[in-house]
């Protein structure tokens, strides 16, 4: 392998280091707001693939996920300017709390599947209610495998998916 290659290498694999800080830092974090809030919980740190994931798992007190995720979302960005804060580098942590992530990526994925069997049998492109990034980019990618395309419109937040026929 060429010295470029090796550069581009290391620039296109993630930096596990700097990843393991970001969930430091933000679990540091999160640890002040819950002490604040008088809020029981633990938190579990990883890294899945380019990006830091920080969970608040046993949680005791309080809804920190709120309608629709809503609290969680606010949650996150506040974590990420707390980590942008410290490092100077803008981050892409991923927020979970006592799992709604991982529940909501299970329904959004059937969702997906669902309506592009309905798009195939209709011929008729179909348009999903708003969602934020995380869920389009699981419907978009449940689309994907369904053998169907898929496109995002309007502006955030009222951003949605719209399923297109082959």
């Amino acid at each position: 392998m060429t010295e470029a290659q090796q550069e581009t290498a290391a620039k296109a694999a993630p930096d596990l280091a700097a990843l393991e800080q970001e969930g430091e830092i933000a679990a540091d974090y999160l640890e002040g707001l819950l002490d604040i809030a008088d809020i029981d919980g633990d938190i579990d740190m990883d890294v899945e693939g380019d990006r830091a994931v920080v969970s608040v798992v046993d949680v005791k007190g309080g809804d920190l996920v709120g309608a629709n995720g809503e609290v969680l979302e606010a949650l996150q960005e506040l974590t990420r300017l707390a980590v942008h804060r410290q490092t100077g580098e803008r981050s892409r942590l991923m927020l979970d709390i006592a799992g709604y992530r991982d529940r909501r990526r299970t329904e959004l994925k059937e969702l997906g599947t669902k309506v592009a069997s309905e798009v195939k049998r209709s011929g008729e492109p179909k348009a999903l209610r708003p969602m934020t990034p995380f869920e389009r980019k699981i419907v978009h990618d449940a689309v994907a495998a369904a053998g169907l395309r898929s496109e995002s419109e309007g502006e955030e937040p009222r951003r949605f998916v719209v399923v297109l026929p082959a």
